[in-house]
């Protein structure tokens, strides 16, 4: 390994390359024996770690000695194949990047905080006003909107009961692939029926579903009607509608509850503040 000039930060002078590149072809680096500075060619740091927590063996997982994924590796034999639902003769491939040098990366742990309520009640105003919070505060968040997947991702599905079954499944499955990411996904959509939103705890491990539960009145969340939609509903031109001519399922035992106080309504901020709350206490805003 050779030697290497550049022009970090002033307390570190010199580095040694690795010989490894990571997804986005940035080189790592070696500031000395078995401790590791990793830097992208702006040189922006990212944060210090042991190679050998790095770049060897975590979770039961072989890598080569210089990082290489598993599939790269001279001699090693081919992945085992198995089906997965309509899917057949597929592979898991493992990286040598994981969600704990991810976490590493972004200081803090990916989680998926899901706010379920009533149309009216509150839920897309909580997630805009906790992911400010989050950016004020350092912290890396990402919001699905149920109505925004709706016009891409699940465009295709409409308001029926099996539907919206498919319509949880996927955001589920995308709040799952930010969390592993080390983002603290903010999930908002009506979510109805309590066995979708328990299907979705159970593609996680429990202690990373948070679970939000907007608990606004019916006859609040129809006095605001900011889309017109319960005039519709009452109207019977929408059918199927949530709290009108359909069910919503209130947790039974959610993490988080966001009411009034007083008969008063919080303000977003303080709702956004509870919520942060128990992300602190809990070691969420922490690597």
């Amino acid at each position: 390994m050779s030697s290497i000039q550049f022009l970090p930060p002033a307390n570190y002078t010199v580095a040694v390359e690795l010989g490894f590149r990571d997804s986005r072809s940035k080189r790592c680096w070696s500031a000395g024996a078995g401790f590791s500075k990793r830097w992208c060619p702006r040189m922006r740091s990212i944060r210090a770690e042991t190679a050998a927590e790095t770049f060897g063996s975590r979770k039961g997982e072989s890598l080569g000695p210089n990082g290489e994924c598993d599939c790269d590796i001279p001699g090693r034999s081919a992945p085992a194949l198995s089906n997965v639902g309509n899917s057949t003769n597929i592979a898991w491939h493992e990286c040598p990047i994981g969600k704990l040098e991810r976490q590493i990366l972004l200081n803090q742990k990916g989680c998926v905080i899901w706010i379920t309520g009533l149309s009216g009640s509150g839920k897309s105003t909580l997630a805009c006003a906790l992911s400010r919070e989050l950016y004020a505060l350092g912290y890396l968040s990402y919001v699905l909107d149920g109505d925004n997947i709706r016009h891409g991702l699940n465009k295709d599905l409409c308001f029926k009961a099996e539907d919206r079954a498919e319509n949880i499944r996927r955001i589920g499955e995308v709040a799952k692939l930010f969390a592993d990411a080390g983002v603290i996904c903010i999930a908002s959509l009506i979510s109805p029926y309590r066995r979708d939103r328990d299907a979705c705890r159970a593609m996680l491990p429990e202690s990373i579903f948070i679970e939000v539960y907007m608990d606004i009145s019916l006859e609040v969340c129809e006095s605001r009607d900011a889309k017109g939609l319960y005039k519709l509903a009452r109207e019977g031109k929408i059918k199927g509608f949530t709290g009108v001519d359909d069910t919503y399922e209130p947790p039974l035992n959610c993490e988080i509850v966001i009411a009034p106080t007083d008969g008063e309504c919080p303000p977003p901020g303080t709702m956004a503040k509870q919520v942060i709350s128990y992300l602190h206490e809990n070691g969420f805003l922490k690597a």
